[in-house]
């Protein structure tokens, strides 16, 4: 391992670009004072893991942990340069775009116990999903997601959207940090009709692999929703599995209406 800073540079792609959430979208995006359509924080948050798996291999991916928060956005084509510095026992890092920092975090290895399943109960996304609002986003409340199997083309095709480089995951059958994320996000889009949000940081702990042929769902309960700077912020406790077996244990925090939708009285 070595002990210099790395960096590693990825030409962006906003691969939600057609999603429910509109903030992915041009126009959307340019109405709430950005240049255009966000690349979303799931693969802000891909891109940042590549130094950490090139550091420590696959056990990073079997134990690792990692905390992003977003900062500013990255746009669809634009170069990210992700750079980690060792401090302490983990590696500090920094997603930059365009002279912008866009993102922070930190990631390191730990001995990630997993947690009991049955601390989350099972729920179903509802055949008819409700508005996001507050009592619908009620601390306490249960989600669950619907399966996603981990067939060979999800996993090629989130490897080639997510200009992922390392030939870890192909060679091994294995899902990426970002594909995991990606069930937290579900438990929102699965539950509830949402206007534009915006994912605002995560900490994830990894307990395992999730292997090609696995099926990946998610629980969660909702730890709070609260205001601040005149956004309404969801968090989300959430427990990603594969096969029913505990794989990443993620804290996911989204601004589920941002103060401009508020002021302009949606």
């Amino acid at each position: 391992m070595t002990s210099a800073a790395m960096t590693y540079q990825v030409q962006a792609y906003n691969l939600s670009h057609a999603s429910e959430n509109r903030i992915h979208d041009d126009a959307t995006a340019q109405r709430f004072g950005f240049t255009g359509g966000l690349v979303p924080g799931v693969e802000v948050f891909a891109y940042a893991c590549h130094p950490a798996v090139e550091h420590w291999g696959r056990g990073f991916l079997e134990r690792g942990t990692i905390a992003c928060a977003f900062h500013k956005p990255v746009y669809d084509g634009r170069i990210a340069t992700v750079t980690a510095t060792p401090e302490g026992d983990g590696l500090s890092l920094r997603v930059e775009s365009e002279g912008a920092l866009c993102a922070t975090g930190r990631a390191r290895l730990a001995e990630n116990a997993a947690p009991d399943a049955n601390a989350w109960p099972e729920a179903t996304p509802p055949a008819e999903r409700p508005a996001a609002g507050d009592q619908t986003l009620a601390p306490g409340r249960a989600l669950g997601t619907r399966a996603l199997p981990l067939t060979e083309e999800t996993l090629a095709t989130y490897l080639r959207d997510a200009r992922e480089t390392d030939p870890l995951y192909a060679a091994e059958g294995v899902a990426h940090p970002g594909l995991i994320l990606r069930m937290a996000n579900r438990l929102l889009t699965e539950n509830l009709v949402l206007g534009p949000w915006i994912h605002v940081g995560s900490e994830v702990r990894f307990l395992g692999l999730a292997r090609r042929g696995e099926s990946l769902s998610a629980r969660a309960r909702i730890r709070s929703n609260i205001e601040r700077k005149g956004h309404r912020i969801v968090s989300l406790d959430a427990l990603v599995l594969a096969d029913g077996r505990p794989m990443a244990h993620v804290t996911h925090d989204a601004i589920w209406r941002p103060r401009q939708v508020t002021e302009a009285g949606g």
